[in-house]
């Protein structure tokens, strides 16, 4: 979605933490992606928040093109400073929660939590009709929201193409 929202593109910053297991196979994912996209990632690994902001000037002076969080506890109560940085720095960025970008960031494509909410009532449900709970499969999310927030846009000077915005699940303006 940034490469479409920035076509020329070529350096991804990927700020994510190295202390979660699950970050570096997202990492990792992220970096198969790149690589059909002929982007070439910069790994901003953070492991506590007084690392963020050396690790956020890295990605200016590395020249990254646009920034990528992957999603952690650490960033959530950090989500201020990256979002003031991004906008400073007139750096796209794609979060990977709805309220940074309520809170200015430019996009996050995310799972829908209330839709989790309500999966999770099923499981309930189930458990307090006798289920036992390892017997009930894993499931992944299954709805996501694209939110785009065009003030931002506007603010780093990018224009966003319509068919992103038509596909948008919410356009903040």
């Amino acid at each position: 979605m940034l490469k479409e929202a920035v076509p020329k593109l070529t350096r991804v910053a990927v700020l994510w933490s190295p202390a979660e297991p699950g970050n570096a196979r997202n990492f990792k994912e992220t970096e198969v992606a790149a690589q059909s996209l002929r982007l070439k990632l910069l790994s901003l690994g953070v492991r506590t928040p007084d690392e963020l902001d050396n690790a956020l000037q890295s990605s200016i002076k590395d020249r990254a093109g646009a920034l990528i969080i992957i999603r952690s506890p650490a960033y959530t109560s950090t989500g201020e400073r990256i979002v003031d940085f991004a906008a400073k720095n007139r750096l796209p960025t794609m979060f990977p929660e709805k309220f940074f970008v309520e809170a200015g960031g430019l996009m996050s494509y995310a799972p829908n939590i209330a839709d989790n909410f309500r999966r999770a009532a099923t499981y309930v449900d189930k458990i307090l009709k006798g289920a036992k709970p390892a017997d009930l499969p894993v499931e992944r999310p299954m709805k996501f929201e694209f939110i785009i927030n065009l003030k931002t846009a506007k603010q780093i000077g990018l224009t966003i193409p319509p068919t992103m915005l038509a596909r948008a699940d919410r356009v903040i303006r």
